[in-house]
């Protein structure tokens, strides 16, 4: 484990502890728990945009996607039991 020193104004490390002691823990987890979090949340945005850039990419190679009225229609049928055929992409117009 590394030692890393923040220098956190008076205000926010008064928060901090309070917020701590709302939670039953100590100040040092609660910043602990905070940065885990917030780094998870950067990997989960990060994983997000790099899944957003590769559907595009695939869109743009095919040419073909399928319609948000079409891919809405066939996702309400399917959450509510009924059979349907998944939507076929089409060319995207130009």
């Amino acid at each position: 484990m590394t030692t890393t020193t923040i220098r956190l104004p008076q205000e926010l490390r008064e928060r901090i502890a309070r917020a701590a002691k709302r939670a039953g823990t100590t100040s040092h987890s609660f910043i602990l728990e905070a940065i885990a979090e917030k780094a998870e949340q950067e990997d989960r945005r990060n994983e997000l945009q790099n899944t957003a850039e590769q559907r595009y990419t695939d869109i743009v190679e095919s040419g073909k996607t399928i319609s948000w009225n079409d891919m809405r229609h066939y996702l309400e049928r399917r959450v509510t039991g009924g059979k349907i055929a998944k939507p076929k992409p089409r060319t995207l117009a130009r």
